[in-house]
């Protein structure tokens, strides 16, 4: 019962934010997922419907270093993410924290992300 009020309250807050942030193919969106386990980013267009770029800490050269889903983890993800999407040509972005709120392994994930070129 408490478990489906929690994710009621968490999916309005999705829909909430995605009113208002939209990727365009001159600023995509980059929408990162926190799970218990791993971290999900990618960029996307939303005006065609394509996903530029993922990363997770699923990916082979990311599971060597064994991430999970915490604040050092997400550092190393984002700095990592941040240089493929600007080695991808993408320097302006739009963040999307996908209904999380803004701290701990999101904002360690997006000031890696910064650091490494990403404009948002």
């Amino acid at each position: 019962m408490i478990l489906e009020h929690k994710k009621r309250l968490r999916q309005k807050r999705v829909w909430r934010i995605r009113k208002k942030v939209s990727g365009t193919a001159e600023r995509p969106r980059l929408c990162a997922h926190f799970s218990n386990k791993h971290i999900y980013a990618q960029v996307i267009d939303d005006e065609s419907g394509r996903t530029l770029l993922a990363l997770s800490s699923l990916n082979p050269e990311m599971r060597k270093e064994n991430l999970r889903a915490n604040v050092e983890s997400a550092r190393k993800l984002g700095e990592e993410f941040g240089k493929s999407a600007v080695a991808a040509g993408m320097s302006k972005i739009v963040f999307d924290r996908n209904g999380r709120s803004y701290h701990g392994a999101v904002k360690a994930f997006a000031d890696a992300s910064r650091k490494a070129g990403l404009e948002f």
